[in-house]
């Protein structure tokens, strides 16, 4: 991996009214591949309200459990953008190695993982601190997501071309495990117990369901065409898949781990995010240039909110 370089200039946060009226909540946040910047959603009004400039090429992106700090891995620069949400400004910047890719937040916001393609590992950052503390190797090629397990146990690692699910131990600092799953595995999440983890993937046209304690797949449940995006509900009554090669997201009932319903969206859709109170699922789609907002519990498509170039994911706080 490439030598570590950080940079963190001291920000003086403003607290007065000008900087208290760029808060509400909840925000969704999208970043732009083509335009370098990152869209600001207010969910309420489903307008944009802001565009962030980032520069490069932002892809993976996180927000600290706080709400006051975004982080946006950004692959151009091979470097983490980080973000003061009381400004909408760059704050500084973390090298994370060659080509960074979806970025995961420790529930207790200790850090923030970045899954780093070239070197196949993933790049922890104290968020305290501003640094990056430690990485860890993992045995899959390519590695896009990194997402937590809901009690910040377990690190899960789409590894694209070596179709598993690659699995580090966040105390012992070290990969204990793989998963095999379908072709090129992309998005992944966790129900909120934390006893299931849904992925999505992209040349299978499908979506495995792994039984987490044991690292066992429990169900194969049939998707789109490429198949790619995860989303749960915040209550894990449902799993939502964006399918990139047919302009739709499935809504997959996780009692049953059964397809429920089906709902057109932008081209290209991508990484996807739900609103707090789970009555919105906000979807970046790619090649319409958009994020399509849509009514998650009926699944109806309500409104296509046009941001930056190439949006490639959401996140919302």
């Amino acid at each position: 991996m490439a030598s570590m370089r950080m940079v963190w200039p001291v920000v003086a946060l403003a607290l007065g009214a000008a900087a208290s009226s760029l808060r509400a909540e909840p925000f969704a946040y999208v970043p732009n591949e083509g335009t370098g910047t990152v869209s600001v959603i207010d969910t309420a009004s489903d307008e944009v309200v802001g565009a962030i400039p980032v520069g490069g090429k932002p892809r993976g992106i996180a927000v600290s459990p706080d709400g006051k700090t975004l982080f946006v891995s950004e692959q151009k620069g091979n470097r983490l953008a980080i973000v003061d949400l009381a400004t909408r400004k760059l704050a500084g910047q973390v090298d994370l190695g060659e080509s960074p890719e979806g970025l995961g937040m420790s529930p207790d916001g200790r850090w923030v993982v970045a899954a780093v393609e070239v070197s196949n590992s993933v790049q922890f950052v104290d968020t305290g601190r501003g640094k990056p503390e430690f990485s860890v190797r993992t045995a899959g090629k390519n590695p896009e997501h990194a997402v937590f397990s809901p009690d910040g146990r377990w690190l899960f690692v789409s590894a694209e071309d070596a179709d598993t699910v690659d699995v580090v131990d966040v105390a012992a600092r070290t990969q204990v495990g793989s998963v095999k799953v379908g072709e090129r595995p992309r998005g992944i999440a966790f129900t909120p117990d934390g006893r299931k983890a849904y992925v999505a993937c992209e040349l299978a046209d499908k979506v495995y369901a792994v039984d987490v304690a044991s690292r066992t797949v429990k169900a194969i449940i049939p998707a789109g065409k490429r198949a790619n995006g995860i989303a749960m509900a915040p209550d894990g009554s449902r799993v939502f898949v964006s399918n990139g090669g047919e302009a739709s997201v499935m809504a997959i009932d996780t009692g049953k781990d059964e397809v429920v319903g089906t709902v057109p969206v932008g081209q290209r859709p991508w990484n996807m995010a739900v609103t707090p109170d789970g009555a919105k699922l906000y979807v970046a789609a790619g090649r319409s240039h958009a994020v399509t907002v849509v009514d998650a519990r009926r699944l109806a498509r309500l409104k296509d909110v046009k941001v930056g170039e190439l949006p490639w994911g959401v996140t919302i706080r």
